[in-house]
């Protein structure tokens, strides 16, 4: 290649500016080019996750020049040869002379020959006019440029600071304050410039320095030291490094709105996924209560006694009364969220979310289907097995009473009848032991019954799982036993006495001579006579007890009277307040349907109205309260039905309980409204002509259309479509596929053009500036160019850079972008 000492034709290269072969020899001036100018090259090189130690050595091949020319033009150069002879580096270093001289620069006295054979001041001059054309020649300042541009960007920035005159680029900068001064004019929290002081010109350099290094990402170029060690610091390492600070601040704008425009993105991103994990969580913990719940309300396994089925009715009152009731307020609040999610979601540009599979608002509402109705039947087994215990308490206590006098009566019996008085009776002792046997077996056959009914008592104890039934059945057992052996002994006793009779009877015709004969014998046998009158003592004994049991009896009646006339009262009591409480509650629903679908005045209005309306209904909630407590009563008293009303506490909590989710989730509908208005910048006049529009297809009145309603109002608005295309629209506005359609979602189909929303194209091009002009972006970028939680979210979230100019590191922020709009997967 020929050799030329001449000026450069280009009107960024002044004559004065020409090289002078002496001066550039200069060590000081030579040292300044070299960190400079090395500084420079590997502030770019970076980019592509390579530098270079020594200027005049790593360039001898031309590889890592035209990587340099790559990225600084953003260009592709033409392949480089990869051999390591000196025809291959020489090859290399003209594709990157030539490719210079492609832009308009006149490249002179450089050769690849010299490049090649590590020349430095060739080395340093090529360096230098790629400077020059790249970082400088495109300077533009109030219709200067270049070197002028540039250095009147430096006046028109440094002229509000004192002891600042900018006036060249050498001894202009040797104090550091003119360093300081546009630093500060464009970051002023990085320095305290009232404190530099002009007679310490080291300090003020290396503040500036490191400053520029550490938070402008503009590496140190210079040295403190050689600018204040020389008289006049080199112009060409002045002007890079200025070069690099007009670059920064001049791009810093630029970047700003881009960053702006990214942090906006993410904080909308950031927060609907937050939403979305805050629904995810309490989808799955309310799942999850009703999943361990619904176990314990299927336990049907019943307790022994009253005390403990009591207790287990007083456990459910205290689920229904403590433990439902926040779950309740968590699904209509799992349901608000829900709708306020989706309509971000869709002002912000974004897809419809998908909860996990089982964990749709459908899910939720069908597993709660199932809790209340096995709460129900749980509810209806306790008051069954109390009714069931109480009978089996009152038949348990019926067969201790009715075995206690039996066994009372037969007490001694089995003794009396192994007597055998009569082996020693006279006949008229055995004729009144006979009569005696005939009473006691009259009373036996009386006693029949009584037996009959406690084999009776125990067989329904049995049927019925009385806990208790072994015991009542060895008493029982014991009973019928006994009974039997004294049917057993009273036979024997009968046929013993009437032996003994017949006996006698022979016995008294051999003495009746001697017995008429007998005055004495016959004296004695009067008062034997007499002495039978004691059999009668023992019926009017039993007659005297009988009579005492009758005031008893009374008594019982009387209680059980009175117990009954309270009960009445409690039914009055809790009937009067049901059917208050009853209407009311169905007439507020009534009311509230009525004010979100009617028009009567503004959004705002309608939520002024209807918070008053949920102010009105959480003050009702005392006498719900008190109507728990009247219905706690009645249960505790074992009362099953009341005709005084038509409404149970089922009833009254089911109602109640949907009135609060009802209120609720009308707030969150019309908040939604408010935000879509806002959003899209639709009128009130608007919002009135789509609440026409839908109230009119809600031909059920239920504040949403079904399918066929939907299709009848799109027909009516000039649609013409097949069966494709309302499917399409339908999982627009109803991306849930529940079957209906929703004011919220209706207006926002009506209004979807409308809202001035990002896209991820305007995204990814934020992200391009950030990265400066890189198909990827570095860890290092995100986290210099936005803020912590930001940067490290899409640290988190970016897919690895796999093109074919990737760099270790290097992050994909293109799929990100498209993620983020649900065009691809994040």
């Amino acid at each position: 290649m020929d050799h030329y000492d001449s000026q450069q034709t280009n009107d960024y290269m002044q004559p004065e500016e020409d090289w002078d072969r002496d001066l550039l020899l200069d060590p000081a001036w030579e040292k300044q080019q070299r960190k400079t100018f090395t500084a420079w090259c590997n502030s770019h090189l970076r980019k592509a996750g390579t530098q270079i130690e020594n200027i005049e050595e790593d360039f001898r091949d031309g590889l890592k020049l035209m990587l340099l020319l790559e990225v600084i033009s953003g260009e592709r150069l033409a392949k480089p040869e990869r051999g390591k002879m000196r025809v291959h580096k020489i090859s290399n270093v003209n594709k990157a002379l030539d490719f210079i001289a492609s832009k308009g620069v006149k490249l002179v006295s450089i050769g690849a020959e010299e490049i090649v054979d590590g020349n430095v001041k060739m080395t340093l001059g090529m360096i230098w006019t790629i400077i020059l054309r790249f970082a400088i020649q495109d300077i533009s300042v109030e219709e200067t440029s270049a070197k002028e541009g540039l250095l009147l960007w430096c006046q028109r920035k440094t002229a509000p600071y004192k002891n600042v005159n900018i006036q060249n680029f050498h001894i202009s900068w040797k104090d550091g304050l003119g360093f300081c001064a546009l630093i500060h004019r464009h970051r002023p929290e990085l320095i305290d410039y009232g404190k530099l002081r002009k007679d310490d010109p080291l300090t003020n350099l290396n503040t500036a320095f490191d400053v520029a290094e550490k938070y402008l990402d503009i590496p140190k170029m210079l040295d403190a030291e050689d600018i204040v060690g020389t008289a006049r610091p080199d112009e060409k390492a002045i002007m890079t490094y200025v070069s690099s600070f007009y670059h920064a601040f001049s791009g810093a704008q630029k970047a700003e709105t881009a960053a702006n425009r990214i942090c906006k993105v993410l904080a909308v991103n950031q927060e609907n996924e937050q939403l979305m994990e805050d629904y995810e969580k309490l989808a799955s913990d309310l799942l999850e209560w009703i999943r361990r719940t619904i176990p314990w309300l299927e336990n049907r396994v019943p307790e022994n006694t009253m005390h403990a089925m009591q207790q287990k009715l007083e456990d459910f009152r205290d689920y229904r009364r403590l433990h439902k009731p926040p779950k309740v307020q968590e699904k209509c609040q799992l349901e608000i969220n829900f709708n306020t999610l989706q309509t971000k979601l869709r002002l912000s540009n974004r897809p419809a979310f998908m909860p996990s599979e089982g964990r749709m608002v459908s899910d939720i509402n069908n597993a709660w289907g199932c809790l209340e109705q096995v709460e129900k039947g749980y509810e209806e087994w306790l008051l069954n097995e109390i009714r069931r215990l109480e009978r089996l308490d009152h038949l348990a206590e019926k067969f201790r009473q009715k075995a206690s006098i039996h066994e009372a009566w037969t007490d001694g019996k089995e003794a009396m009848l192994r007597q055998k008085d009569y082996e020693t009776a006279t006949l008229s002792e055995i004729k009144a032991l006979l009569k005696k046997h005939e009473a006691f077996e009259s009373d036996l056959a009386a006693h029949q019954d009584r037996v009959e009914q406690i084999a009776a008592i125990a067989q329904e104890l049995n049927e019925l799982d009385y806990y208790d039934s072994p015991s009542v059945n060895a008493r029982c057992q014991k009973i019928c036993d006994q009974w039997d052996n004294l049917g057993a002994l009273t036979q024997k006793r009968r046929e013993a006495l009437e032996r003994t009779e017949k006996l006698l009877e022979t016995i008294d015709q051999l003495y009746l001579e001697y017995a008429k004969r007998a005055a004495p014998f016959n004296n004695w046998m009067e008062g034997a006579m007499e002495d039978l009158q004691d059999t009668f003592i023992v019926h009017t004994i039993e007659e005297i007890q009988v009579r005492q049991l009758v005031p008893r009896r009374d008594q019982a009646l009387t209680e059980e009277h009175a117990r009954q006339q309270h009960n009445e009262r409690l039914r009055k009591q809790f009937g009067a307040q049901a059917n208050v409480i009853g209407p009311w509650i169905q007439t507020k629903m009534e009311e509230i349907g009525r004010i979100s679908i009617e028009m009567h005045g503004t959004l705002e209005d309608q939520l002024s109205h209807l918070r008053q309306y949920e102010k009105s209904i959480v003050n009702y909630k005392p006498k719900i309260d008190q109507l728990e407590g009247d219905h706690q009563l009645i249960q505790e008293a074992l009362i099953f039905d009341n005709k005084h009303t038509n409404y149970t506490m089922e009833h009254i909590r089911v109602g109640w309980e949907q009135l609060l989710t009802t209120i609720a989730r009308t707030i969150n509908e019309v908040e939604n409204q408010i935000l879509t208005r806002d959003a899209k910048g639709i009128s009130q006049e608007q919002m009135n002509e789509f609440r026409a529009s839908f109230n009119h297809f809600d031909r059920k009145k239920t504040g949403m259309m079904d399918t066929d309603d939907f299709r009848a109002c799109l027909i009516s608005m000039g649609y013409n479509m097949g069966e494709a295309e309302f499917a399409r629209i339908m999982s627009i506005v109803d991306p849930n596929r529940l079957g209906v359609v929703t004011f919220q979602a209706f207006i926002d189909f009506m209004s979807r053009e409308t809202a001035d929303t990002d896209t991820a194209d305007q995204v990814m091009a934020s992200f391009k500036i950030l990265a400066g002009d890189k198909n990827y972006i570095t860890m290092d970028e995100l986290r210099r160019e936005l803020p912590p939680d930001q940067a490290e979210y899409c640290i988190a979230r970016m897919a690895p850079y796999t093109g074919p100019d990737s760099v270790p590191g290097a992050l994909d922020y293109m799929s990100f972008s498209t993620a983020l709009y649900g065009e691809s997967d994040l």
